[in-house]
């Protein structure tokens, strides 16, 4: 059974951008696309995820603008800018070289 893991220091934002990085998605559709990526291993809360997303819009990684969702509410929908795919690459480097160096402590003895 795969235990729920919280979310390591910095991963928030790389995970949101990967979430994004397919399409628009509202902020629920964000959440479930996180954990569907994760296999349930990681699941975000308003309380992180609309403050990471506010955040992120003000750095210019994200753009934002309202819409209906799937069941026909308002919601507000975010993108990806150009600025937000450049990120998404740079960290998804960033954290393929933490992988690689964390594996490699784990096997030393």
């Amino acid at each position: 059974m795969l235990r729920k893991t919280s979310l390591v220091q910095g991963t928030l934002d790389l995970l949101i951008l990967k979430a994004l990085s397919t399409g628009p998605r509202h902020g629920l559709a964000i959440s479930q696309r996180v954990s569907q990526m994760t296999g349930g291993a990681f699941q975000v809360g308003a309380g992180s995820l609309f403050p990471a997303l506010h955040r992120m819009e003000q750095a210019g990684w994200l753009a934002s603008s309202w819409g209906e969702s799937e069941n026909n509410r308002r919601a507000k929908f975010y993108k990806l800018t150009k600025a937000g795919t450049r990120q998404l690459n740079t960290e998804t480097e960033q954290w393929e070289r933490i992988s690689i160096a964390m594996a490699g402590a784990l096997k030393t003895s």
